[in-house]
């Protein structure tokens, strides 16, 4: 897990480099437990996906954090994807297994993503590339689901789609395996059914609730009574009239509390996490007050296009009043660098600054500093491999990020708020 510190001299450094040495790491789970969690801390006896959480949870399909969490709102990986794939369905090969070239034989999630491919319900990209550290859209989530359970729809694709207002956005190569989701029943979409958010990353409460509806559909467990499944016409609710949407494309100008700007390296080896505020209040028809200022939207900033630039992508709004909803934004490329050379005033470049992991120990391995660059610090194992990859170097990119200028997001699919 990437942190970041506000730099204030060479102390800061290493009490950075310290905290992100102790942070606490999920606790991805592929075997089921001895016995497992099905309550969690944030998980509320009316949460909407409880009941599936739950099932799953009991299962060993799922698991949450050490701290008693589950977390409903994180964004789930190609990889993690797989792993619950192979812990919900056991199911005879379809094909013969392959060698993807991103999946190391030592990676932990190798042979979930080998037999969630063999079972047919993971592919990968062309030149044998698996991106498991890719979140996983929605569409993704139940063209896997479909294809891997064998369904196609019976009917017309487009009239099953219909039932979706943002039926537009499913890409082409999508259409057919999410009909027949929707047919048999494995979509579920909250706040409002008729919203499917295709593009959007897909949350751990909602790959949950679709793998869920995954197993109902082939005669595994009972069928849970939610007014979020589509197609369960029984108890779809009319859509509540205080409901509101904010359209794909909307502008939201953020602000960054912690600093003034963010260097990350342009070798940064993991999504470095940043929460922005929102700096605005962002509202809707009649003049609504649908997100007001102040409000925190949490995300992680990426190096892009080889690591010539970085882009942030949000992955939850939390609202004043605490409401947590999955969101899916993004900033434009930021390509602006600083190069830090041994013998650098560092100091003076990194005041006021914040760091990503990758840049941090780029600056220690650069700058030489005793101070900083000592075996207490980089003696974790992430860390240390961090080091790694800088030292001997007597120079160092970074890409150099302010906030205020280059973060406000575009919403890339629609936002539904009660």
């Amino acid at each position: 897990m990437s942190s970041f510190r506000s730099w204030q001299s060479g102390t800061a450094l290493f009490t950075a480099l310290t905290l992100m040495a102790g942070a606490a790491a999920p606790l991805i789970v592929v075997q089921a437990p001895a016995q497992a969690q099905s309550t969690f801390s944030d998980i509320s006896s009316d949460y909407w996906a409880r009941e599936f959480i739950q099932e799953l949870a009991n299962r060993g399909v799922i698991s949450g954090f050490p701290d008693g969490s589950f977390r409903p709102n994180d964004s789930v990986t190609r990889a993690q994807f797989a792993a619950m794939v192979r812990q919900a369905f056991r199911r005879s090969a379809v094909r013969g297994s392959t060698r993807f070239v991103d999946v190391p034989a030592n990676y932990w999630a190798a042979d979930a993503i080998r037999e969630a491919y063999t079972m047919g319900f993971l592919s990968g990209y062309p030149n044998n590339v698996f991106r498991p550290d890719e979140n996983i859209p929605r569409a993704q989530v139940l063209v896997s689901l479909a294809n891997g359970l064998g369904y196609s729809t019976a009917g017309s694709v487009n009239g099953t789609l219909q039932a979706y207002a943002d039926a537009s956005a499913i890409p082409d190569w999508a259409r057919p395996s999410v009909a027949a989701a929707t047919d048999r029943q494995i979509v579920v979409n909250y706040p409002d059914v008729r919203f499917l958010n295709p593009n959007r990353s897909a949350t751990r409460a909602e790959v949950a609730a679709f793998i869920y509806q995954a197993l109902v559909s082939s005669g595994n467990v009972a069928a849970i009574n939610s007014p979020y499944i589509v197609g369960n016409q029984a108890s779809t609710p009319t859509p509540p009239t205080n409901m509101a949407e904010l359209p794909a494309g909307t502008v939201i100008t953020v602000r960054y509390d912690e600093a003034e700007r963010i260097f990350i390296s342009t070798e940064e080896p993991e999504p470095v996490p940043v929460t922005l505020t929102v700096a605005r209040n962002i509202r809707g028809q009649g003049d609504r007050l649908l997100i007001p200022a102040g409000s925190q939207i949490v995300g992680e900033l990426r190096t892009v296009d080889g690591g010539t630039g970085a882009r942030f992508y949000a992955k939850e709004l939390v609202l004043t009043d605490r409401t947590r909803m999955p969101m899916s934004a993004t900033s434009g490329t930021v390509t602006t660098t600083r190069r830090i050379t041994r013998g650098a005033n560092v100091g003076e470049i990194l005041a006021g600054a914040a760091l990503g992991a990758g840049a941090a120990a780029g600056v220690a391995a650069v700058t030489g500093d005793r101070a900083i660059a000592t075996e207490e610090v980089l003696g974790g194992a992430a860390l240390g491999g961090l080091a790694g990859l800088f030292l001997g170097r007597d120079r160092i990119t970074l890409i150099s990020i302010n906030p205020a200028v280059d973060l406000d997001l575009t919403l890339d699919s629609p936002l539904v708020m009660r």
